[in-house]
């Protein structure tokens, strides 16, 4: 069996295609890279620094207003949940006029986030629904607003079967 000998034509088009082949794996992960890269965590880390400031000066004021804050999320059968926030005052009676809102976000993917409505259904009684609630783990967000300022700020892991 006769063998074709190895020119340089022929070894010129192994390292097209070899570097060829390894180019178009690179430049298509980096596509796909770059298509799921949620994006930059912090814009700016100076703002990043003094709104982190803020926040732990906000927990600091929440902390001393000693304020009782309770809530119940429950999952209904066809797949809504309800949220209740009992809301209380350092000396145990209930508040009123508060705005209150609540947020389910999945620890995992910001874009199954559910925003939840609450409403006041009675003295320091607040209450609210979301719509078709995957099962699973979600971070129970509530936020109290007096005045057009947050007052109160909660964040919790919740299991939701």
């Amino acid at each position: 069996m006769a063998t074709k000998p190895l020119t340089g034509t022929k070894v010129f088009l192994m390292l097209v295609a070899f570097f060829g082949l390894v180019i178009g794996v690179n430049v298509t992960m980096m596509k796909l890279a770059i298509a799921t890269l949620p994006g930059t965590d912090v814009d700016s880390p100076y703002a990043a620094g003094l709104a982190y400031d803020r926040e732990i000066s906000a927990a600091q004021d929440q902390a001393a207003r000693n304020w009782q804050v309770s809530a119940h999320i429950e999952r209904r059968a066809d797949g809504a949940a309800t949220l209740q926030v009992d809301a209380r005052d350092a000396n145990g009676r209930p508040m009123s006029g508060l705005k209150f809102g609540g947020r389910l976000e999945r620890p995992t993917d910001k874009r199954a986030d559910l925003q939840i409505e609450l409403s006041e259904a009675g003295i320091g009684v607040y209450r609210g629904n979301a719509a078709t609630v995957a099962p699973g783990q979600w971070d129970l967000v509530i936020e109290g607003d007096a005045r057009g300022m947050r007052v109160f700020l909660s964040r919790n892991r919740v299991i939701l079967n």
